[in-house]
C-alpha cells in the first residue's frame, strides 16, 4: 500500500487532536497529573490574538499519527533566534516507520528557513529510546546545563515581589 505521508500545520479545528496528543505524551511520561490545559486555553494561546506557539502535524493518509509543537527562543550569545521544541509525539502504533525523524527534519529546516541558529529541546533522564534516538540525528545533549521553573504558587510569590 502507498501511503501518503505528509506535514501539515495546525489549524484551529485541530485542537482537539492537539490535546489529544498533548494527553498521549503526557500519558508516555508519566506525567498525565501536570496536564491541565484545556481546549479553550489551546485556543486562546496558540490561535488567538498573540500565537505563543507553533504546532505540525505529520499525517500518514490523511489521518494525524504525530505531531510537534515548537515556539522561537533567542540565544543572546549566537544573537540568533532558536526554535524551542516542547513537546513531540508519533502514535505507538506508528512508531519506528522514521515519522520522529520526517518531523525534527521539518523542524530543522523550519529553522534555517527562518534564519535560526538552533533547534533544541529536553527530553526525561529515563527515556533512553528518545535519547538514542537524538543522539543518532546528531543532538548533543548540555550536561552542563540544569532546568530550573518556577510555577504555581512560587511563580505568584514572586511576582509579588517585583
Amino acid at each position: 500500500m502507498n501511503k501518503n505521508i505528509q506535514i501539515v500545520p495546525a489549524k484551529e479545528s485541530d485542537i482537539p487532536t492537539i490535546l489529544h496528543f498533548i494527553t498521549e505524551l503526557a500519558i508516555y511520561e508519566k506525567l498525565e497529573h501536570e496536564v491541565v490545559t484545556t481546549e479553550e486555553i489551546l485556543k486562546k494561546t496558540l490561535f488567538g490574538d498573540k500565537k505563543y506557539a507553533e504546532v505540525i502535524f505529520l499525517e500518514e493518509n490523511g489521518k494525524k499519527v504525530g505531531f510537534a509543537l515548537f515556539f522561537h527562543s533567542y540565544s543572546t550569545f549566537l544573537g540568533m533566534p532558536g526554535i524551542y521544541l516542547e513537546d513531540l509525539f508519533v502514535l505507538p502504533e506508528y512508531r519506528s516507520k522514521g515519522y520522529g525523524k520526517k518531523i525534527l527534519r521539518e523542524l530543522a529546516k523550519i529553522a534555517v528557513e527562518r534564519g535560526c541558529g538552533r533547534l533544541e529541546w529536553s527530553v526525561l533522564d529515563w527515556n533512553k529510546p528518545a535519547i538514542d534516538f537524538y543522539l543518532s540525528l546528531g543532538s548533543k545533549p548540555m550536561t552542563e546545563w540544569t532546568v530550573h521553573r518556577v510555577t504555581g504558587e512560587s511563580l505568584k510569590s514572586l511576582a509579588e515581589k517585583a
